[in-house]
């Protein structure tokens, strides 16, 4: 079913970041735990996962906020946690649930995309546009999302209400499981879907490239996505998930924030657990990606409906 949103619901879109379309004022999201969680680290090599704990333990140290965080690199079946079921509100990083469900769906039907829904998705998630994300979320529908979700068993994952896709409820556990399907072979998205979604994450413009890929070696290829907002509770969502591939290893990374002070305190505590993941799985090779000091906030005043 399609939902419209009405003038008042578009007004108090003011103040978004770039790409995301949700009211400012709704229930708060859920509360962090009362007890600090722990980085859990399992892995083939045994020291790996030692360091890595303690590496990103100590990026996290002195940085204020709500993290989420989850790696996995399949060369040496390690994997890293942090509250990987805490949900929190989207932003802009649906988008990538988005364009999977676009595609799930045509391959059901055995078609192409049209030039039309080319067209939107590589602004959707080249340049995380508003209107090309309202325009496939109408055409594919709540149900259609949720039906992608359930293939996937991306169970966690909450899709917005009434057309407020930025609202949808994710969670690094199935963050996680979305970048798994992109970067291997399996029966849900064909190869050619896996490599069209990679091709426009690996294209997302410069100024939307910090986050995950920050500290990235230079042998590695990078594919991102990003999303930013900030609400009335909980302060700044600053998300960042990536796929890295290069360099002897096969590895994605999700980090979800919230109660940042600003989108760029956010942006600094992704980077520098991105850093430290990326130095403990190839610590001799040369960075590629600094790290981004002042990502470019480009606020929408009134998101199209």
């Amino acid at each position: 079913m399609t939902h419209r949103i009405s003038r008042r619901g578009r007004v108090l879109c003011a103040g978004l970041g770039a790409g995301v379309l949700l009211p400012l004022a709704v229930a708060a999201a859920p509360a962090a735990a009362a007890t600090a969680p722990q980085v859990t680290c399992t892995s083939g090599d045994q020291a790996l996962a030692v360091k890595l704990k303690k590496d990103i333990t100590a990026a996290l140290a002195s940085r204020r906020g709500t993290v989420a965080v989850g790696l996995r690199d399949r060369t040496t079946n390690t994997t890293c946690t942090l509250s990987p079921t805490r949900a929190y509100d989207s932003a802009s990083v649906v988008k990538v649930t988005v364009l999977a469900t676009l595609l799930w769906d045509a391959k059901k039907h055995n078609r192409y995309l049209t030039q039309r829904e080319s067209d939107l998705s590589t602004a959707m998630i080249t340049k995380s546009d508003n209107t090309a994300t309202t325009k496939l979320w109408k055409q594919l529908g709540v149900t259609k999302v949720k039906g992608f979700l359930a293939a996937a068993g991306m169970t966690q994952t909450k899709p917005g209400a009434n057309g407020y896709w930025g609202l949808t409820q994710i969670t690094v556990q199935d963050e996680q499981k979305l970048l798994a399907l992109l970067t291997a072979k399996n029966t849900v998205l064909s190869d050619n879907s896996r490599a069209y979604t990679l091709k426009l994450m690996n294209k997302v413009v410069s100024s939307q490239r910090w986050g995950t890929p920050a500290g990235a070696p230079a042998a590695v290829s990078v594919h991102v996505k990003n999303g930013w907002l900030s609400r009335s509770t909980h302060g700044w969502r600053v998300h960042s998930v990536g796929t890295f591939d290069g360099g002897g290893h096969d590895y994605t990374i999700s980090v979800l924030t919230q109660d940042n002070s600003t989108m760029n305190y956010g942006v600094t505590t992704i980077q520098a657990v991105a850093r430290a993941i990326h130095k403990d799985l190839v610590p001799t090779a040369a960075s590629r990606y600094a790290p981004t000091t002042a990502p470019k906030e480009a606020f929408p005043a009134v998101p199209p409906a």
